[in-house]
C-alpha cells in the first residue's frame, strides 16, 4: 500500500496548480477552479512540461536579475561622498593613457602613438567654466574642453527638495562620468582632452528668449589655432560641439577627431530591480550592442562603423556622442583597471582629416546627456530610443508604452494612465481570458463526478482514464482549454512590466494622496497590501487544492509576494493590483453564469 501511495504520487498532476502559481507570479493570469486529472498520462506530461517551463522562465529571469545586482558588478570601496561644486574635481586624476590609437595618414601609412603623451601633465583640472540654461547646470574644465558636471534642472534627485538637481555627469574622488574630445595626430600639433585652452569668461548664461548660447574655448600651437565650442539651445539636451582648424603653419596639417564617454562602475545598484548601466553603440549594420564593463576588461573593442552613435546608460539616463551619420569612425573601448575607482571609456574616433596651409577645417558631432524620453530621442538620431532598454520583447514594449503616454496626454496623470492601459490590455485578452475561466468552470462543475471516477476504479489508471475521455466528450470539455491562453499572455505581461519599469515619466510622478512618487515604493504599503489581499480573493474563489502540501503553497503566496512587492516602485504595483481586480471581477461573473445556466 505505501508503495502504491508512493507510486500515485509521483504521477504527473494536471495545469490546475501549476497555473495557480502562474496566476500568482504574473497578475492577471487566469487560475483554474479545482484540481482535476489529466486524459491520459502522456498527455498530462507534456501539459506539465509546458507549464513547468513557462514558470521557470518567468522566475529564472526575475532570478537572473537579482543575480546580476548581487554578483554581476564587483563591490566598489565606497567612501564618504564629497560636496559636487567647483572643488569636486580636486581628487580625481586624468589617467594619461585614456587617448585612443591614431588613425592612419591620408596616404595610407599606418601612424605610431607620439611618445609625448607619456609626458603629459596628470593634474586633474585647470578652472572650471560655468554654464547656465534652463535645463542643464554644466561645468566644463579648461584642461581638454572635459565636461565634469551636469546636472539636470528638471530632475531632482528627491522630490523633497526641487532645487537639488541630478548630477549625471560628475566627477567625484570614489564615482567619475565624464565626457571627453579632442584631435589627434602624429605631431602633437593637435588639442586632445588633456590640452590647455583659453576662455573668454569663466560665466556663460542663456537668457530667456535666447536662441542659441556658444561657449568656445581656445588653443594655438606651431601655428594651429583650434576652437572648440559648445553650442547650447533653450529646453535642449541635445549640445553641438565643434572643432574649428585654422592652419597657419607653412604645411598640411591632418588630425581626427575622437569623442569618448569615460565613468566607472556604479557605487549602487538596485537589489530587487536590475536595470542595465554600461556602455552601448548602435550603427545600421550591427544594430544597437551592449559593451559591459568585463567585457572591456577581457578585450578591447575595435569596429569600423558608419554613422550610429555610442553612449553610456542607466535606468531612466543616458549620456551619448552622435557623429554626422555619413561619416565613418572607429569604435573603441578602453579599460584602466589600474585607477581607484577603475574607469571604463568607449569612444568614436573619426578618419583623418588635411588642412592646407592657410585653409580652415572643422570637425562636428553632438552630445546628448538627458532622460530616455522615446520620442526626444527618435528625433535625434536613428536608433537611439533603444537605450531606453525594453530588452528582447522591445517590439511589444513600445506600443504599450506608446498608449500609456497618449492616455496621459488626456488624463494629465500617469497612475490613472497605467489603470487605464491595464484596463486595455485586459480587455483585449478578454476572450482568452473568457475561454479560461469557462474551461475552468465546467471542470468544477463536473469534480463530484471525477471524485467518483478515481473511487470507482481506485489505482487502475487505464479504466480511469478511459472514463474521463468519455465524460470529457459527453460533457464537451477540453482539457487543455484553461492552460492553453495563459501561454499567449506570457509575454504581453512581461512587456508591460518592463515598460513601466523604464519610464522616465513615472520618475517622481504623483499618483493620489500619500503616492507622490510613483518610480519608488508606496511609503506605506497600501498598495502591496492590496494586492496580498486581491491574491487572497483570488484563491478564495477557487477549492483549495486537495494535496496538503500544494495548499499550503498557494496559502503562504499572498504573504510572500506582499513582502517581495513591498519594495518595488509603486507604479509597477499599481498596474499589479489593477490587473488583479480586474481577473476577479472577471472570474466572478464568468463562474456565476455558468453555474447558474447548470442549474437550470
Amino acid at each position: 500500500m505505501r508503495l502504491k501511495r508512493l507510486q500515485r504520487m509521483a504521477q504527473p498532476k494536471a495545469c490546475g496548480w501549476r497555473q495557480n502559481v502562474l496566476a500568482a507570479v504574473i497578475p492577471g493570469m487566469p487560475a483554474v477552479m479545482t484540481r482535476f486529472p489529466e486524459p491520459t498520462p502522456s498527455t498530462s506530461m507534456d501539459n506539465t512540461r509546458l507549464f513547468l517551463f513557462a514558470a521557470l522562465v518567468f522566475v529564472g529571469m526575475l532570478l537572473w536579475q537579482q543575480w546580476q545586482a548581487d554578483y554581476g558588478q564587483p563591490a566598489q570601496p565606497v567612501s564618504q561622498q564629497q560636496n559636487r561644486d567647483n572643488s569636486s574635481t580636486a581628487g580625481a586624476e586624468i589617467a594619461i593613457d585614456d587617448l585612443p590609437d591614431l588613425a592612419d595618414s591620408v596616404d595610407g601609412k599606418q601612424n605610431q602613438d607620439s611618445a609625448t603623451v607619456d609626458a603629459i601633465s596628470t593634474s586633474p583640472s585647470e578652472q572650471l567654466v560655468k554654464v547656465e540654461t534652463d535645463v542643464l547646470r554644466v561645468l566644463i574644465d579648461t584642461r581638454g574642453g572635459v565636461v565634469r558636471s551636469i546636472k539636470l534642472k528638471k530632475f531632482p534627485t528627491s522630490i523633497d527638495d526641487p532645487n537639488d538637481y541630478l548630477e549625471l555627469v560628475h566627477s567625484d574622488s570614489d564615482s567619475l562620468h565624464i565626457l571627453q574630445s579632442g584631435l589627434r595626430n602624429k605631431e602633437s600639433t593637435a588639442p586632445t582632452h588633456h590640452s590647455i585652452y583659453q576662455v573668454d569668461n569663466t560665466e556663460y548664461r542663456l537668457e530667456e528668449g535666447q536662441a542659441e548660447l556658444v561657449v568656445p574655448f581656445y588653443w594655438t600651437e606651431n601655428g594651429i589655432e583650434v576652437v572648440k565650442s559648445y553650442h547650447f539651445k533653450p529646453g535642449n539636451y541635445l549640445v553641438d560641439v565643434t572643432h574649428e582648424v585654422r592652419n597657419r603653419s607653412q604645411q598640411d596639417w591632418q588630425a581626427s577627431e575622437y569623442r569618448q564617454i569615460q565613468r566607472s562602475r556604479p557605487l549602487e545598484t538596485s537589489r530587487l530591480l536590475y536595470t542595465y548601466t554600461g556602455s552601448v553603440y548602435y550603427n545600421e549594420e550591427t544594430k544597437f550592442e551592449k559593451v559591459k564593463f568585463d567585457d572591456m576588461e577581457d578585450s578591447q573593442l575595435r569596429l569600423e562603423s558608419k554613422g550610429g552613435w555610442i553612449a553610456m546608460i542607466q535606468h531612466y539616463f543616458l549620456s551619448a556622442w552622435i557623429p554626422n551619420q555619413d561619416e565613418t569612425n572607429l569604435v573603441y573601448s578602453i579599460a584602466n583597471t589600474k585607477r581607484n575607482p577603475a574607469t571604463y571609456t568607449i569612444g568614436l574616433r573619426s578618419a583623418n582629416k588635411v588642412v592646407p596651409p592657410g585653409g580652415s577645417g572643422e570637425f562636428s558631432s553632438q552630445l546628448f546627456v538627458g532622460p530616455k524620453i522615446v520620442n526626444r530621442l527618435e528625433e535625434i538620431s536613428p536608433g537611439l530610443e533603444l537605450t531606453v532598454d525594453y530588452g528582447v520583447l522591445t517590439f511589444i514594449s513600445k506600443p504599450l508604452y506608446w498608449l500609456l503616454s497618449w492616455y496621459h496626454s488626456f488624463v494629465g496623470n500617469w497612475g490613472v494612465a497605467i489603470i487605464l492601459l491595464t484596463l486595455t490590455v485586459k480587455t483585449l485578452f478578454y476572450k482568452l481570458s473568457e475561454t479560461s475561466y469557462r474551461s475552468m468552470a465546467k471542470m468544477r462543475k463536473v469534480s463530484p463526478r471525477l471524485k467518483s471516477l478515481k473511487e470507482r476504479y481506485g489505482d487502475d489508471r487505464q479504466k480511469m482514464n478511459q472514463a474521463m475521455m468519455e465524460l470529457y466528450k459527453t460533457e464537451k470539455i477540453n482539457p487543455m482549454g484553461g492552460c492553453l491562453p495563459i501561454l499567449v499572455q506570457i509575454p504581453v505581461f512581461i512587456a508591460l512590466y518592463w515598460a513601466l519599469l523604464e519610464s522616465v515619466d513615472l520618475r517622481q510622478a504623483p499618483f493620489i494622496f500619500w503616492i507622490r512618487d510613483l518610480s519608488v515604493m508606496d511609503p506605506y504599503y497600501v498598495l502591496p497590501i492590496l494586492m496580498g489581499i486581491s491574491m487572497v480573493i483570488q484563491q478564495r474563489l477557487n477549492p483549495p487544492p486537495p494535496d496538503p502540501i500544494q495548499a499550503k503553497i498557494m496559502m503562504a503566496l499572498p504573504f510572500v509576494f506582499t513582502v517581495f512587492f513591498a519594495f518595488f516602485p509603486a507604479g509597477l504595483v499599481l498596474y499589479w493590483v489593477c490587473n488583479n481586480t480586474l481577473s476577479i471581477t472577471q472570474q466572478w461573473i464568468i463562474t456565476k453564469r455558468i453555474e447558474a445556466g447548470a442549474s437550470k
